[in-house]
C-alpha cells in the first residue's frame, strides 16, 4: 500500500519514516556506517528521512514504510535501465538454472568478452571483475610493472577511483594507510595540460600512469584528452581512463567512443550489470598479456577473483550491451536528461533560486549544486532542498536518470523541485536555512571524522 507524501509543517517537514528510521538504528548496530557504501549512508540525507527500501521496479522504489519514490542516480548511477528490467532479469534466471560458479573458467565467459569488445573496440583484451576498485587498482599495478614506475598521478577534481590504499590515503579517510604509501601518488588538474607537463617534468621517470574520469561534470576541452594522449606518451606513463560512469552513458563505448581518444587501459563497472555485481578492466593487449601466461617477462598478478566471473553476472552484462545497442539506451538518456534539466532549471529560474541550485554535468550524468546566499556550497542548503524531495516522492541524490523513467515521473519531478524552490527562496531571504532543517544537515563522505 502506498501512502501519500504529506507536505507538514514549513518549520518541521512532518515528513515521518519511523520503519525506516528503527531500521537504521539496527543497521548501525550491526554494519559499520549503517550501508555498505559510505555514499548510502544515512548521513547523506536528513536526519531521520533515510529511506530503507524494500523493492523496486522501473524508475520507482518502495520504502519499508510504504511510500513510493521517483528514484535518480538508482543504485550509485549503476541501474541504467530500471530496476528489475525484464531482459535482464531473464537472463540471469537463465544462468542461475545452469550453476554459477565452475572449477575453470564457463564459456559465458568468452561470450562476455567477444560481447564487450565488440562493444568497445578501443580496446583489444578484457578481464571482468566484480567491482570498480578492483578494476582500477589493477590498471595502476599493470602500469607500475609495465614501466617499472613507483608513482601514480590521479586528477585530483575526481572524487573517487578505489577504496585500496594508493587513492584512499590522499582523501581524508586516510587513516590505517602508512604515509610511504600515501608519498607514491600525486594529483594533477583536470583540464590543464601545462600544469600535467609539469608534473611529470618534475617527476620524470616516476610516474607509471596518468588515471583519470575522461569527463564527469565538465565536458573535456577540445584537445585536452588527444594532449594527455600526447603527454603520455612523450614521458612514457600508462594512459587509463575510468570510466565507470561515463561507459555506456556517454556512448556504447563510453567516452573514448565519443570523444576518439584511445587510452592504454580503461575501466568499466555501474551501468554494466544494471545492478548486478560486475566490472572489467579493459586495454592494449600487450599490456593486458603481462596478467596473462603469453609472455616472456615477470607475470603481474591482475586480476584473480573466485566470483569475477560469475555467469550470472556475465549474463546481466551481455544483456545489458544487447539493449543499449538494440534500443538506443544511451540517446534516451540523453533525451530524459534534457526534459528534466530544462524543467528544473525553468522551475529553480521561476522562484528566484536559478543561481542557487544548479545543476552540472552530461544530460545523462546530471547532479545539482545547493548555493547559500553568498553563492557558496551548502550542506544545510542541500538538507532543506532533500528534505523537500523526499516529501514530496522524489528519492535523488543527483538527477542521474534511468531509461525507465517516463514523461510522468519527469514531471511530477519538475513540480516537486518548484515546491523545493519555494521553500528554498524563503530561506534565502532569512538568510538562515535553519528552520526548514528538521535536524542536522547532511554530511559530506569524505571527512575525518563521523
Amino acid at each position: 500500500m502506498v501512502t501519500e507524501h504529506t507536505e507538514g509543517t514549513e518549520s518541521t517537514g512532518e515528513f515521518l519514516l519511523p520503519r525506516s528510521r528503527m531500521a537504521n538504528e539496527r543497521l548501525h548496530a550491526l554494519v559499520p556506517g549503517g550501508a555498505h557504501t559510505y555514499a548510502k549512508g544515512d548521513d547523506q540525507y536528513p536526519e531521520d528521512l533515510a529511506p530503507v527500501i524494500s523493492h523496486g521496479r522501473g524508475a520507482h522504489v518502495w520504502d519499508i514504510d510504504g511510500n513510493r519514490y521517483v528514484e535518480y542516480g538508482s543504485g550509485l548511477r549503476s541501474v541504467s535501465l530500471g530496476h528489475a528490467h525484464p531482459r535482464v532479469t531473464e537472463a540471469v534466471r537463465r544462468e542461475l538454472d545452469r550453476g554459477s560458479n565452475f572449477v575453470r573458467p564457463s564459456i559465458v565467459e568468452l561470450e562476455a568478452a567477444e560481447r564487450f569488445l565488440a562493444t568497445v573496440p578501443t580496446a583489444e583484451m578484457v578481464k571482468f571483475a566484480k567491482n570498480g576498485s578492483d578494476a582500477t587498482t589493477a590498471a595502476v599495478r599493470l602500469a607500475r610493472a609495465a614501466t617499472g614506475r613507483p608513482r601514480v598521478a590521479i586528477c585530483a577534481d575526481h572524487p573517487f577511483f578505489s577504496a585500496d590504499d594508493w587513492f584512499i590515503g590522499t582523501t581524508p579517510m586516510s587513516a590505517g594507510v602508512p604515509a610511504a604509501t600515501n608519498q607514491l601518488t600525486v594529483a594533477f588538474p583536470y583540464g590543464d595540460l601545462a600544469a600535467t607537463e609539469e608534473l611529470l617534468t618534475r617527476y620524470r621517470d616516476e610516474v607509471a600512469c596518468l588515471i583519470l574520469e575522461p569527463a564527469t561534470h565538465t565536458e573535456p576541452a577540445p584537445g585536452y584528452l588527444a594532449g594527455l594522449r600526447e603527454l603520455a606518451d612523450r614521458y612514457g606513463c600508462v594512459l587509463i581512463f575510468d570510466e565507470m560512469i561515463t561507459g555506456f552513458r556517454w556512448s556504447e563505448a563510453g567516452a573514448q567512443g565519443l570523444y576518439g581518444v584511445v587510452p592504454d587501459l580503461s575501466t568499466f563497472g555501474k551501468a554494466l550489470g544494471n545492478g548486478f555485481a560486475v566490472s572489467a578492466l579493459a586495454g592494449r593487449r600487450d599490456l593486458m598479456e603481462r596478467g596473462g601466461l603469453r609472455h616472456s617477462g615477470d607475470r603481474v598478478f591482475l586480476l584473480s577473483t573466485t566470483h569475477g566471473a560469475e555467469t550470472h553476472s556475465l549474463a546481466a552484462a551481455m544483456a545489458v550491451l544487447t539493449t543499449y545497442a538494440e534500443e538506443g539506451v544511451t540517446a534516451r538518456l540523453h533525451a530524459l536528461g534534457e526534459r528534466l534539466a530544462a524543467g528544473v532549471r525553468a522551475a529553480a529560474a521561476d522562484m528566484g533560486v536559478g543561481d542557487h541550485i544548479v545543476l552540472r554535468g552530461r544530460a545523462s550524468n546530471l547532479v545539482f549544486a545547493t548555493l547559500d546566499e553568498n553563492r557558496q556550497p551548502s550542506q544545510r542548503y542541500r538538507t532543506l532542498f532533500l528534505r523537500r524531495l523526499l516529501a514530496g516522492g522524489v528519492l535523488a541524490p543527483s538527477f542521474v536518470v534511468s531509461s525507465a523513467l517516463e514523461d510522468a515521473d519527469i514531471e511530477h519531478t519538475v513540480e516537486v523541485v518548484a515546491q523545493a524552490c519555494a521553500v528554498y527562496r524563503k530561506a534565502l531571504d532569512a538568510a538562515d536555512p535553519t528552520p526548514w532543517l528538521g535536524g542536522r544537515p547532511v554530511k559530506p563522505v569524505f571527512r575525518r571524522f563521523a
